[in-house]
Parts: structure tokens; C-alpha cells; sequence
């Protein structure tokens, strides 16, 4: 399957300018999540793909992320849950598991190019738990963004239309005065469905030259 990269919500003219930018967290402010979880499959001994299926595919383990990602469990019990269907040591699985998680340094800088040129910038991210493990500390989200949502803190996950209109009303914004950029292409139809333009980021170079299109900044 090749995606386009963008989708237009159809209301949203570039040249009336957009107000800020959403970004997704794993995968589009940091390297790709599969790759990731391939890499971390081959270190505990399993095939590349074990642990991507248990999480993403296994209903068990689709059922104890999206719980993770509503805050009904904690990051522990998740660990648990999940080391349980793999047959591997859950102790400090999610820090383990994301261990060669590294920022997606053009996005990153594009983000705060864009900050500094004026126009906010959020974060919208389903919660992969912020305690024992806090994914999301290296990048300093809270100091480098105006807005962070995390589904947890909320019991709203992605694609839930109302954490996308939680996050629009902490900005105190319209819609289709946003730009929103996300990795998955179902988180996209509700950023779209409430006028955002939508970027799907499935590479780093066509994401950062697409915000260009987009949004005046200067790297």
C-alpha cells in the first residue's frame, strides 16, 4: 500500500494561513515504531515481527494497549499483559521495548521552526504510559509546544473525535485553522471531519516539505 502523504479537508486555504500544527508523537516526531519494535523482538530471542503482532495485532494485546492508551491500566499492568503473551520477562517492558526510540531530528526542527515562526504547535499522542517508563521525556514536549494531550490523562484515545476537539479548544482554535500530521491514516479522518488539513507522515522528507507548503517557516 502507497498512501499520498497529504489529505485536504477541502476548506483550509493555504494562503489564508493556518493558525498551528498537531503532531502525532511516535512515528512522526521519532523514528519508525515498527522499526523499533522489530529491533527489540530480535534482542529478547523472538522473530522480528513477535512483538509488532502481539501489540498491534493479537486481540489481547490490541484490548491492553488501547486500555494503556485510556489510562484504564497502568504502564506495570501493560508490561505484564503483554510479556505474558510473549513469554519474555515484563519488567520494564515498555522502556525496553522502546530503547532505540530516537527523535526524527528534520521533523523535530521543522516543528520548532515553525513555533518560532509564530504559529503554535501541539502534541496529540495515544499514551504509551508515562510511569514507570516516560517515553516522551527526552523530547521536552511540555517546554517545546504549547499544547500536550495525552490520551491517558484524559480517557480519550485517538481516533475519538473528542480528544481531537479537547485538543482544538485547549488551543482555542478552529478546525480548519490547524494543520494536523499523524502516522496512521485512521487518526486522520477526524482531524479531516473537523476541517483540519491533514498530513500523513509516512516519510520525513515529504512531511517536512509538505509543512513547508503549508506553514511559513524557515530551516
Amino acid at each position: 500500500m502507497t498512501p499520498s502523504p497529504t489529505h485536504r479537508s477541502g476548506k483550509a486555504d493555504s494562503r489564508a494561513g493556518y493558525a498551528a500544527v498537531i503532531f502525532d508523537f511516535g512515528g512522526v516526531l521519532t523514528t519508525p515504531m515498527d522499526d523499533t519494535a522489530r529491533h527489540f523482538a530480535r534482542e529478547v530471542g523472538l522473530p522480528d515481527d513477535a512483538y509488532l503482532h502481539a501489540v498491534a495485532v493479537h486481540p489481547e494485546g490490541r484490548q491492553l494497549y488501547a486500555q494503556l492508551e485510556r489510562g484504564e491500566i497502568s504502564q506495570e499492568e501493560w508490561n505484564a499483559g503483554i510479556a505474558a503473551l510473549l513469554g519474555i520477562d515484563g519488567t520494564n517492558l515498555m522502556g525496553r521495548a522502546l530503547a532505540t526510540l530516537c527523535p526524527e531530528e528534520s521533523v523535530v526542527a521543522a516543528a520548532a521552526a515553525i513555533r518560532a515562526a509564530g504559529l503554535r504547535t501541539a502534541i496529540l499522542s495515544n499514551s504509551m504510559g508515562l510511569s514507570p517508563h516516560n517515553p516522551y521525556e527526552p523530547w521536552a514536549l511540555e517546554s517545546a509546544h504549547d499544547v500536550v494531550v495525552f490520551s491517558e490523562q484524559h480517557r480519550l484515545r485517538k481516533p475519538e473525535p473528542e480528544i481531537y476537539e479537547l485538543t482544538l479548544e485547549l488551543l482555542g482554535l478552529q478546525g480548519p485553522q490547524c494543520v494536523f500530521v499523524d502516522d496512521n491514516p485512521a487518526n486522520l479522518v477526524p482531524a479531516q471531519q473537523l476541517g483540519m488539513t491533514t498530513i500523513h507522515a509516512t516519510d520525513p522528507a515529504l512531511t517536512v516539505a509538505r509543512l513547508r507548503q503549508l506553514v511559513p517557516h524557515q530551516q
